[in-house]
């Protein structure tokens, strides 16, 4: 008999198989919501729809040496989690209950959207140095686990 992944590995797999598509110069990440063990929407960091990728304009953050977790908001792109819940939002699913599978664990920005917009779990792979982030999710009653630590379960 073969291995079969469990669900955990399958979602995280597709969220790196959607990181795959960022033109970001820094970092790629993907982020999938999973709805009663379906897949209802991706995502993946790039500039909004119609706009040059950041592969080819250039990175103003990276031109300014900006750090990693600082002045988001020089950055042309959207991220993975964003990206995916307005994904969900444009052809009227909803993410309500739903859990978010992601490569990086989400900025504060996004956990705010995420916490609005119902989604009641985040499994991440990487961590990501944003304490409000964990703040938030912590007031908020959203559950977060990070992949490594299931795998050692």
């Amino acid at each position: 008999m073969k291995d079969r992944p469990t669900r955990d590995e399958q979602f995280m797999e597709l969220a790196f198989l959607a990181s795959k598509r960022s033109t970001c110069t820094r970092r790629s990440v993907g982020a999938i919501i999973v709805r009663d063990t379906r897949v209802i929407s991706t995502g993946y960091n790039g500039p909004p729809r119609g706009s040059e990728h950041c592969d080819a304009s250039g990175c103003i953050r990276e031109k300014m040496n900006v750090p990693s977790g600082q002045r988001a908001e020089l950055c042309r792109g959207i991220h993975a989690e964003q990206n995916a819940i307005i994904q969900a939002a444009v052809f009227g699913v909803s993410v309500v209950g739903g859990m978010l599978y992601c490569t990086n664990h989400p900025c504060s920005i996004c956990a705010k959207m995420i916490i609005n917009s119902g989604i009641s779990e985040v499994v991440y792979m990487d961590d990501y140095v944003d304490a409000v982030a964990k703040e938030l999710f912590a007031e908020s009653g959203v559950r977060v686990r990070r992949f490594a630590d299931i795998q050692s379960d």
